[in-house]
This record gives C-alpha cells, sequence and structure tokens, in this order.
C-alpha cells in the first residue's frame, strides 16, 4: 500500500492507497514545532486504531508547502517505517506538461491537484481546480494534460482571521451562510461579506478563466471550505475532497520504477 501526506500550512492530509482505493484517511495538525517522534507515534497510533499494519506501507509520497518540516517528517518516515519518502520536486515525473515560466515557484500541492484533476476529470475538456485552503488556489489543466497556470487568492479563514486581527471592534465570527445578504447586525454583516463576497470571487474567477479558454471546462473544487462554498458558487461542477492524495498517489507510480 502506499502512503500519501499532503503537508499543508494548516493541516496534514494522509491517505493510505491500496492501488486505486483510498483504505483510510486522516488529518493532522501541521505543527513546526513538532519531532519525528511526536509525528510518528500519533501516526502509528492511527494505524493502531483502524487495525491496519505500518508494515503493509511499500511507499510514501509527500507534497509540502512547509519546508521548515520536510525534514522531520522525512526522518519520521526512515525511522517509523523504514522508507525513505517520495517529495514532489523536480525531477519527479508527473506526466503532465507544467507550461509554468519558472516551474520551481510551482506548489508541489498544486502539482499534485493538477494530476488528479486530468486524470480523474479530463480529457474532453480542460478542468479548472479550486483548492479551499489556507490559500485558495486555482489551476488550470488542458485537455491534452499540460498545465497552464492558475491564480492564488487569500483562504477565506485567513482572510476572515485578518480583518478581525487588524480592526480594533470587529467580533470573531463562525463562517457560515448568512439567512440574507443586507446584514442587519455585525456579525451577519461579517457573514455576509466574507460568504457571498468570496463566492462572488470564485465565480467570476472560473469565469474570466473560461472565457480566456475559449471553452467550457469541467471545474473541481477540494480542500477543507470546498463544500460551504459549493452550496452558492453554481459554477463548480465536482466536489473531490482527496483530489491532492490522488494524485500523489498516481505521480508515486509513474516515478515507481
Amino acid at each position: 500500500m502506499i502512503l500519501t501526506l499532503d503537508i499543508g500550512n494548516t493541516n496534514i492530509k494522509t491517505a493510505l492507497f491500496d492501488g486505486r482505493e483510498m483504505v483510510k484517511y486522516w488529518r493532522l495538525s501541521t505543527n513546526i514545532t513538532n519531532t519525528s517522534d511526536e509525528y510518528g507515534i500519533t501516526i502509528m497510533n492511527l494505524f493502531r486504531h483502524e487495525g491496519m499494519d505500518p508494515k503493509a506501507v511499500e511507499g510514501i509520497v509527500i507534497s509540502s508547502v512547509v519546508p521548515t518540516i520536510n525534514f522531520t517528517i522525512e526522518h519520521m518516515c526512515q525511522n517509523y517505517f523504514g522508507i525513505a519518502p517520495t517529495f514532489i520536486a523536480p525531477g519527479v515525473k508527473t506526466g503532465i506538461n507544467i507550461r509554468y515560466e519558472n516551474p520551481r515557484e510551482l506548489g508541489s500541492d498544486r502539482i499534485a491537484n493538477a494530476v488528479g484533476a486530468y486524470d480523474e476529470y479530463g480529457g474532453e475538456k480542460p478542468v479548472i481546480f479550486i483548492d479551499f485552503g489556507t490559500a485558495t488556489t486555482f489551476g488550470v489543466v488542458d485537455e491534452n494534460g499540460a498545465f497552464l497556470g492558475g491564480a492564488i487568492f487569500p483562504g477565506i479563514k485567513l482572510a476572515s482571521e485578518a480583518l478581525v486581527s487588524g480592526t480594533a471592534k470587529l467580533p470573531r465570527f463562525a463562517l457560515a451562510k448568512p439567512e440574507h445578504v443586507i446584514g442587519r447586525t455585525t456579525l451577519t454583516n461579517l457573514q455576509s461579506g466574507m460568504f457571498y463576497g468570496y463566492v462572488g470571487m470564485v465565480t467570476n474567477l472560473v469565469r474570466q478563466m473560461k472565457k480566456e479558454l475559449g471553452k467550457e471546462a469541467v471545474v473541481v473544487a477540494t480542500g477543507g471550505m470546498a463544500v460551504l462554498i459549493a452550496e452558492e458558487a453554481k459554477v463548480i461542477d465536482k466536489l473531490d475532497g482527496l483530489l491532492t492524495l490522488k494524485g500523489l498517489r498516481l505521480i508515486y507510480e509513474r516515478n515507481r520504477a
């Protein structure tokens, strides 16, 4: 089985695959102060809780946007699984043509998303994939499997926290869809502005991308806040919470030899 880890600024998403089948899925908090032993013991306990044998893991593949944690995670993999993990980095075969001006600038999670999006939803039309994480990232892969580029926007949680921390009187609030756009309390004003403003941003960016492509595209959303936004942003066609991890598994298979 293959263990996949997507290390984000807030969470580490990890899934165990047996071939194309996802067997188990877990989320951990990203903590740069954790040691390799702390991460290793946590993951071993997750395996034991599910009755899974860690020795069944034959390969580990990782995407990371937190470079300071990579050394720790690498040593965890070696010490607890006896495996040197594969990190998504320049030189790794992806199976897609990356048309970024400088491919080294491209986040490994976005590469994994592009691979997963093209494999699952591409071929007939371009695919626009949106990852609602700490940052909200948009990417476009064409019908021939070329990653064309995309856009990056502050994540909705990050934006809401910045709004509250940067003002003197605005209170913390739950991210939710309010009953009305025109709110009558400070709380519903905040919820309305954040929710409907974000939906408008997503809708407009997708429409502009389709216009630039000159054709229709399949729009896929992943990430922690995808469900909340997809309910209102009708431009989103598919929800796939495992898109990044599916892409990681595919990349591992393409580099297995």
